[in-house]
């Protein structure tokens, strides 16, 4: 299994913890701390020896940020993990806030006057630390860079950083060999003004070199950083011990390879009266000192492997469309396998354990094996399908009862794509109102499946779309609409989204989840999500412009013992009909006898059918 369940949220010694933290404040010289979830490389995604904020609070979800002040300590969350913010938390110690509604500057700002706040620049963004100084500055207070992690000198048991071994990702996947990735990054270096520009992103790391690695979980990212430079070889610095002969010569006919202590030296000696572009939202602010001090200038341009790494090549499109069959079949198969167990009989646990068992088989027979999952998989009934982002543990599991929904949300790592799919399941007999809030969500679904858009339309241009039949209902939901998808890589990828902040033009190529929900807080949830792929524009008759669209890339029946057909307009209908007849078609032959009878029964026409 990629997926363990223990219980891993523990706020039982949060308590002391914090008092051990404060206790600290007089030696380094502060009245308060910030404790962001983050490591030096700003992922989503971090290894257990960077997961400061877990151990200082017990919240383990994948976004949030601290701050413990002498006589008050706060966590700031956004709306996926209210809830879970709530069980995981110990309210005596810290008190939940909604960043969406708090942001962490003006809640410092509240109580920075005459105080100097510490944080770690290893752990906080240039813009963040930009946007903090000014708020904490003006409010008469002082944010203060500190040289070492107060939580590391109270952290006994603080885990290994990890290393595991970093692997070639071959150029059939990856679309392109990487010594032409580094030239068009080396010529956008040279556009941007800068003499060389820092990789600071596993992700981009990972996507230029054509390598994947296992440093972090669910993720293939090999943690390192990058020079690159306009008119020379590139450094890569990277543990030595991560490398085997293979990657090592595969590195070496690319760039330069020097350890990560050398890093910090060879950043002085590279920037020293040099312009060097960093990117502001993804570097750490440390980056920036390094530079500033020894008399380099800063260029804020984005990371220039971030752009070409969301718009996949045709090798990337190809492989992305293999996976999804394969992993479309294993997940029909399972909920073919779950309609046969009588409700009662099947845990949280037990499922995502059959799930994860399918799709190891699926990759097997179809020769590209299950590299890992995408993230743990989230299995919800009842009142769990109502946290957005709940992560099932022993202590937490439970049946699948009758009359209840069943949010399922889930993917796959496979070298030649990166999944992610969820579907809502009825458990015996759906009541009328989970029936109609299941279709107004797909109601909202289908109406960005089904979009045409010009260029230059940006994802919060479209978010409304999945929104507007919740809204006339008095519903909505607090997550966005879609996120990017990597390529072997992360499954939440920048810079494209679909969602209030998605500030991002959709480009062709891009790949991105269409995944509206609604969470009624102790009962259930529901999410429908697939993948798509933003389409080349094509004109339409009549259309004085041509418009993009997208190409829904999942392939797994939507449940239709959830739908009210009188909820729906006819071209809602016939993109559901159209749909499942392709899911039928494609996963047919893929799939089992026993299992085909069920693909068949569950992808009928809504109205005939």
């Amino acid at each position: 299994m990629f997926q363990n369940f223990d219980q891993t949220a523990d706020f039982s010694r949060s308590a002391e913890r914090v008092r051990q933290l404060r206790a600290g404040f007089g030696k380094s010289g502060i009245d308060g701390f910030i404790v962001p979830r983050a490591d030096e490389y700003q992922g989503e995604y971090i290894p257990p020896s960077a997961a400061r904020l877990e151990w200082l609070t017990g919240f383990s979800g994948s976004a949030g940020v601290a701050a413990v002040l002498a006589d008050r300590a706060v966590i700031l969350v956004d709306g996926r993990y209210t809830l879970q913010v709530r069980s995981e938390v110990d309210p005596a110690v810290f008190e939940p806030l909604s960043s969406v509604e708090t942001s962490l500057s003006d809640c410092l700002k509240a109580a920075a006057s005459g105080k100097r706040i510490g944080y770690d620049p290893w752990l906080h963004t240039v813009s963040e630390i930009r946007t903090l100084t000014d708020a904490i500055e003006a409010a008469g207070g002082q944010l203060v860079a500190l040289p070492a992690n107060p939580i590391d000198r109270i952290w006994n048991d603080r885990p290994a950083p990890p290393k595991a071994g970093a692997v070639v990702h071959p150029e059939r996947f990856a679309g392109r060999p990487a010594a032409d990735k580094l030239a068009d990054l080396a010529g956008r270096i040279g556009e941007a003004k800068a003499d060389a520009a820092l990789l600071t992103d596993p992700a981009s790391i990972a996507w230029t070199f054509n390598i994947r690695g296992a440093d972090v979980p669910h993720t293939p990212l090999m943690l390192a950083f990058a020079i690159l430079r306009a008119d020379r070889r590139p450094t890569l610095f990277v543990d030595p011990d991560k490398l085997d002969a293979e990657i090592r010569a595969h590195l070496a006919a690319l760039c330069d390879l020097e350890a990560p202590d050398d890093f910090e030296p060879a950043l002085e000696r590279e920037a020293a009266g040099r312009a060097i572009g960093l990117d502001p939202q993804l570097a750490a602010a440390r980056f920036a000192t390094i530079v500033e001090a020894a008399g380099g200038t800063l260029v804020d341009m984005p990371d220039p492997a971030r752009l070409p790494r969301a718009i996949k090549n045709a090798g990337e499109i190809a492989g992305s469309r293999a996976a999804h069959r394969r992993d479309g079949a294993a997940v029909s198969s399972f909920l073919a396998w779950l309609d046969r167990q009588p409700p009662g009989s099947v845990s949280e646990i037990a499922a995502a354990e059959r799930l994860e068992a399918l799709r190891a088989d699926y990759g097997e027979r179809d020769g590209s094996p299950l590299k890992d999952i995408s993230f743990d998989t989230i299995a919800g009934s009842g009142p769990n399908g109502a946290i957005v982002h709940y992560r099932v543990n022993r202590g937490s599991d439970r049946l699948l009862g009758e009359g209840e929904l069943f949010l399922l949300d889930s993917g796959a790592q496979y070298e030649d794509g990166t999944t992610d799919i969820t579907r809502t399941i009825p458990i015996g007999h759906p009541s009328a109102e989970m029936r109609t809030k299941f279709t107004l969500v797909l109601k909202g679904m289908i109406a960005i499946a089904t979009a045409r858009f010009p260029k230059g339309t940006r994802g919060v241009d479209l978010d409304p779309l999945a929104r507007i039949a919740l809204w006339k209902a008095g519903c909505d939901y607090a997550h966005g609409t879609g996120h990017g998808v990597g390529s072997y890589l992360a499954v939440h990828e920048g810079p494209q989204s679909i969602s209030k902040r998605g500030m991002a033009v959709l480009e062709a190529g891009m790949i991105l989840s269409n995944e509206p929900g609604y969470y009624r807080e102790g009962a259930y949830g529901i999410r429908i999500e697939n993948l798509i792929l933003v389409e080349p524009a094509s004109p339409i008759a009549a259309g004085d412009l041509p418009m993009h669209s997208f190409e829904t890339l999942t392939l797994a029946p939507i449940d239709r013992r959830l739908i009210e057909p009188t909820l729906m307009n006819g071209e809602e209908i016939d993109w559901l009909d159209a749909y499942h007849a392709e899911v039928r078609r494609t996963l047919a032959p893929l799939m089992q006898a026993e299992d085909r009878g069920w693909l068949e029964a569950a992808t009928r026409s809504i109205i005939t059918g």
